[in-house]
């Protein structure tokens, strides 16, 4: 049976991972799943939505970072801190993988992130000790993300008031593409929160750019299907996942 604790990877009361480790019997060193929720990056949901996922995979033989971050509205978050974050935990993560601290696998480390998630799983993949990620219905394209209103205005709370051209930029994964990372991208075509063609528009985007990119479409699949253990959507993620390459 998978275990659980709490570790802090800063000082603000956000800035915790929920680890999730496989038995003590199982055989380290374990490969290494960060997870990234979603909720448009808003104070109002937190990393206990990955909870299900995360107890799959520990249960599968995975030592679990499930991460959080500072978020908009009172939490203290938005960006480019948010982002800060994530790179400072997975930073630390690839340090203590380095050490011998956490009984994983530096060789194998995937981010599995959804909406908002895989958004920051996306930006904060390039030179970090990610070795794959995993976008599930995640937000790629700010600008367009802003347009249709998605999130009731979550990208205007998340970039700020006035952000500028430069955030616009930085801030979407469609312009600044983790080429030299593996990835997968998955989304449900019933999907009402992000729509699909955001992600068929990445995976284009992608691989113009080189990046080693599959792509998963789910017939019916909505925006939380994709993070549903029992859900094909999932299943399709978690096969991919145990052949993420190095």
């Amino acid at each position: 049976m998978a275990s659980r604790h709490v570790f802090a990877y800063g000082d603000h009361p956000s800035q915790v991972v929920g680890i999730h480790q496989p038995d003590a019997d199982e055989r380290a060193p374990f490969p290494v799943a960060v997870l990234l929720h979603g909720g448009w990056w808003r104070d109002a949901h937190d990393l206990r939505l990955m909870d299900p996922l995360a107890a799959e995979l520990a249960d599968a033989g995975w030592l679990v970072w499930n991460l959080e971050y500072r978020r908009t509205g009172g939490d203290g978050g938005g960006w480019p801190q948010t982002l800060d974050d994530v790179r400072a935990a997975v930073g630390m993560l690839g340090a203590r993988l380095a050490e011998g601290a956490e009984p994983g696998d530096p060789g194998r480390v995937v981010a599995v992130g959804h909406s908002a998630g895989g958004h920051l799983a996306l930006l904060a993949a390039p030179e970090s000790p990610l070795t794959a990620v995993v976008g599930l219905a995640p937000v790629t394209d700010m600008a367009a993300a802003h347009r249709a209103g998605l999130g009731e205005g979550a990208v205007a709370d998340f970039l700020g008031p006035d952000p500028g051209e430069r955030a616009w930029t930085e801030a979407a994964p469609a312009v600044r593409v983790p080429a030299g990372t593996a990835q997968l991208i998955v989304h449900g075509d019933a999907d009402p929160r992000v729509p699909v063609e955001h992600s068929r528009a990445y995976v284009q985007a992608a691989r113009a750019a080189g990046a080693p990119v599959e792509y998963a479409e789910i017939a019916g699949a909505d925006h939380v299907a994709v993070i549903a253990p029992r859900h094909a959507a999932w299943q399709a993620a978690a096969e991919w996942i145990g052949r993420a390459p190095a």
